[in-house]
């Protein structure tokens, strides 16, 4: 009796267990029927959908006058679909000859398991079209952009170039990413449950929206010459590279950038020094592409010799140290403490105003001058003209100045700064700076984006930049452009000289560390008109061969520039 009694109770809890199963499980397909129907819809959704991304157009880079710099190429990009490739033979056949790849790399990526499979990226539109013409079942032909450059090495370290996924990677590209890189659409499309796309089933599309045109300041024209310049120095003088910037010192817009050699950005991964890449190892590789894509103007420092004269004599002009009519006796050197300081002219001098002193470039009468001055009111100035800070360059990269401490400048350090060496800047910290000085005392921001166009050319957005007033006065900058006009028309820098225009400027030749290498910095700052400068430029020549003096190699360079682009920027000869 007892067993029957525990029995009927077994089975009554058996019971009533799998009666609460049943209604949890009714209770939960209740649930997901009614409450939670719209999330499992969309998971049922996404497992029939496909997504794939359409590429956006970059946007156009164009210099001052609208001509295209930087623009877009129609490729294409090959992938496979597994599920819906009906004859990988004859998949892997078509693709491999086509594409000149490895069949075996082609079956490779057929045969594996996936949702989509990319074959190759960046096909040429021609080749593209072709493989769509096969008719191929699984094989999907998508197009997409490329950017292309039709300068081939034009400002190639200003323009920058873009990676794989059309990303900036130097230059203008990565600074103005987010101006040039626009939005991608999508394509969608359904499969069945076999992930074979549907015919008939309409796609949802959501268009790209192409990247906008960014205008920049430089001029095609004017780089071309520039650059072609550079190049004709670089193989004269067989010279390491050999740099030049040309800008406007009243606004700060740049007109051209040079470094040569430059490169080539439709194929950037090629080195342009003439070494087999396979001779290197892959970190040998990098360091040389990362050397090459360098823009030596912005992101390298070098002591600027003879020409930070501008600044000295600007400096103490301002302060009251030095006047025009004060006289000095260069015998060819300076005893400064335990150090024999030379000048450049090893016989001397002889004796000389200040006026004559500049004209001759001579290193004792700035030595004087910068000892009259004084360490602390030369970093005074120092500061004050901006060469402590950036120049704010809308370039990626830009190096500051290396400088003494001021504590410990002591005489020597002194002297040998007024004219130009124990401390780097870059050159251009040099335009910029020379710019507030001979422009009436405003320091401008250097830059190459003027602003952003519409498919006419019209201004939609235009970019300003900050600029400080008061860097020196008046007065100063016009006897300073006074000064330095008579140092290209009767001094160091008359290679410079072209009749009937006035010319200002100052020629500088430094030695690079260590000095026992005996490398030497050959340059030249040159502005015009003198009396109202609106171009300036800066032309530095890196280890030249045989003669390698500022005056003698670097100058004629900047002349030969400016008797052609001086009238085509409008600026006639008086």
């Amino acid at each position: 009796m007892k067993n029957k009694t525990y029995n009927r109770k077994k089975i009554m809890i058996v019971f009533l267990a799998a009666a609460l199963i049943l209604f949890a499980l009714i209770g939960r397909l209740v649930y997901l029927m009614i409450f939670d129907a719209e999330y499992y819809q969309e998971l049922a959704q996404d497992l029939h959908e496909r997504e794939r991304e359409i590429k956006a157009a970059r946007g156009e880079i164009v210099d001052r006058s609208g001509v295209v710099l930087a623009t877009n190429r129609t490729v294409c990009t090959i992938s496979v679909i597994h599920n819906q490739v009906e004859d990988p033979d004859r998949v892997v056949e078509v693709l491999s000859a086509e594409l000149e790849m490895d069949p075996s790399e082609v079956r490779e990526k057929v045969e594996k398991v996936s949702s989509m499979e990319k074959i190759r990226t960046n096909v040429d539109k021609e080749t593209g079209d072709r493989i769509r013409e096969y008719g191929l079942a699984g094989v999907k032909v998508d197009e997409d952009y490329k950017r292309y450059y039709p300068y081939g090495d034009l400002a190639s370290r200003v323009l920058g170039f873009t990676g794989g996924d059309n990303q900036g990677i130097i230059g203008l590209e990565v600074k103005y990413e987010e101006y040039l890189k626009g939005t991608n659409g999508t394509i969608l499309t359904v499969t069945d449950a076999r992930g074979i796309e549907l015919e008939g089933v309409a796609e949802d599309r959501i268009e790209p929206v192409a990247g906008e045109t960014l205008k920049v300041s430089l001029d095609y024209n004017i780089q071309s010459y520039c650059q072609q310049a550079a190049m004709n120095v670089l193989e004269e003088k067989q010279a390491q590279s050999v740099s030049i910037l040309l800008m406007n010192p009243q606004n700060g817009e740049i007109y051209a950038m040079v470094n040569a050699p430059e490169f080539d950005l439709n194929d950037p991964y090629e080195l342009n020094i003439g070494v087999d890449p396979d001779t290197l190892s892959d970190e040998e590789l990098q360091d040389q592409l990362n050397q090459m894509w360098r823009n030596r103007c912005i992101n390298d420092t070098y002591e600027p010799g003879s020409t930070f004269k501008i600044i000295t004599a600007s400096a103490c002009l301002e302060e009251g140290v030095v006047s025009l009519d004060d006289t000095f006796m260069c015998p060819g050197y300076r005893i400064v403490e335990d150090r024999k300081i030379r000048c450049h002219k090893v016989g001397g001098h002889g004796q000389e105003t200040f006026v004559e002193g500049i004209r001759n470039s001579c290193n004792p009468v700035f030595m004087d001058i910068g000892l009259r001055l004084g360490a602390d009111r030369f970093c005074d100035y120092f500061e004050d003209f901006g060469l402590m800070k950036l120049t704010g360059v809308d370039l990626p990269g830009e190096a500051g100045t290396i400088m003494h401490d001021r504590e410990d400048i002591g005489l020597v350090e002194l002297a040998t700064m007024t004219f130009g060496q124990s401390f780097q800047v870059t050159p251009i910290q040099m335009a910029v700076t020379v710019s507030s000085i001979i422009n009436g005392g405003t320091r401008v921001t250097p830059h190459l984006a003027v602003g952003i166009v519409d498919d006419q050319g019209e201004m939609v957005e235009e970019f300003e930049y900050e600029t400080e007033e008061g860097i020196v006065s008046e007065e100063t900058s016009a006897t300073m452009r006074e000064l330095l006009e008579g140092v290209v028309s009767q001094g160091s820098g008359k290679n410079a000289y072209i009749e009937g225009y006035s010319i200002g400027g100052k020629t500088a030749t430094s030695q690079t560390l260590p000095r026992s290498a005996n490398k030497y910095i050959s340059s030249f700052i040159g502005f015009a008109p003198a009396d109202d400068p609106q171009v300036l430029g800066i032309v530095i020549i890196n280890d030249p061969q045989g003669v390698y003096y500022g005056g003698t190699i670097a100058a004629p360079v900047l002349r030969d520039i400016y008797d052609n682009i001086l009238p085509y920027l409008g600026i006639e000869k008086k």
